[in-house]
C-alpha cells in the first residue's frame, strides 16, 4: 500500500495547502500571523464546527472548503497588513487553486470567506456559514496570551502609535466576543471557556493603557 493510500483527504490537503503556504508567506515578517495562527484557526474551526452541525457529521466538501479558508485567510497580510488584506489573501488564495486545478467558481464561498472576514461590523455575507466559522475561529485567536502578542506585532506594522494600541484592542476584541456571543452564546461551556482568555487579553491592555 501506497503512503499516500494510508493517510486521510484532510491530511493531505492540509499538507499540500502548508507547502504552499511556506513557499508564498515570510515568517519573519509577521511571526505572529505565520502558520501556527492559521493551524490554530483551523482547530478552532473543527471545534465550532462540532456545534454548529450539532451532531452530524459535515459534508467532506464543506470541510474542505473551511480548511483552504481557515489556512488562506491571513496568507496576504504580509503584503498589506490593513485591515482589509483579506483581498490580498483572496488572490494568493486564487492562485492556490489554479495550481491545484480546482475551479474556482466551486470555491466562490472560500474566496469570498477570506476577503471578507477581517470585518468586525460582521455585516458580510451574513447568510455564509463558511465565513461566519471562520471569522469567529479567527477572532478565537485574538484572546489570551496569543492575542496580545498578535495585537502588538499587528497594530505596530500597521504605523499606529503605541498609547493607542491599547484602547484599539480592547475596542476590536470586544466586538470579536460580542459576534462569538451572538452565534455560540447558547453554549454555555464554551462561552465560559473563551470568555476568559477575552478577559486575560481585556485586563492586560487595561492595564497597558494606564
Amino acid at each position: 500500500m501506497q503512503e499516500n493510500e494510508k493517510r486521510s483527504p484532510e491530511d493531505l490537503l492540509t499538507e499540500r495547502i502548508e507547502e504552499f503556504f511556506s513557499e508564498i508567506y515570510d515568517e519573519n515578517k509577521l511571526p505572529s500571523h505565520g502558520i501556527e495562527h492559521h493551524r490554530r484557526v483551523w482547530q478552532y474551526a473543527r471545534e465550532m464546527l462540532q456545534y454548529t452541525e450539532q451532531g452530524k457529521d459535515p459534508e467532506p466538501s464543506f470541510v474542505n472548503k473551511l480548511l483552504i479558508a481557515c489556512y488562506l485567510h491571513d496568507i496576504g497580510i504580509m503584503t498589506d497588513p490593513g485591515p482589509r488584506h483579506g483581498h490580498e489573501s483572496r488572490i494568493l488564495c486564487e492562485l492556490f487553486l489554479a495550481k491545484n486545478n480546482l475551479d474556482p467558481e466551486e470555491y466562490a464561498d472560500v474566496l469570498e470567506s477570506i476577503e471578507n472576514h477581517d470585518n468586525k461590523e460582521y455585516t458580510d455575507n451574513p447568510g455564509n456559514k463558511l465565513l461566519l466559522i471562520l471569522s469567529v475561529a479567527d477572532d478565537l485567536d485574538a484572546f489570551g496570551y496569543t492575542g496580545i502578542y498578535r495585537y502588538i506585532e499587528i497594530y505596530s506594522a500597521r504605523g499606529i502609535q503605541p498609547d493607542m494600541i491599547g484602547k484599539l484592542a480592547r475596542d476590536n476584541a470586544s466586538k470579536r466576543l460580542m459576534n462569538f456571543e451572538k452565534n455560540f452564546g447558547m453554549h454555555i461551556e464554551l462561552m465560559e471557556k473563551y470568555r476568559k482568555e477575552f478577559i486575560v487579553l481585556d485586563n492586560f491592555f487595561k492595564g497597558y493603557s494606564r
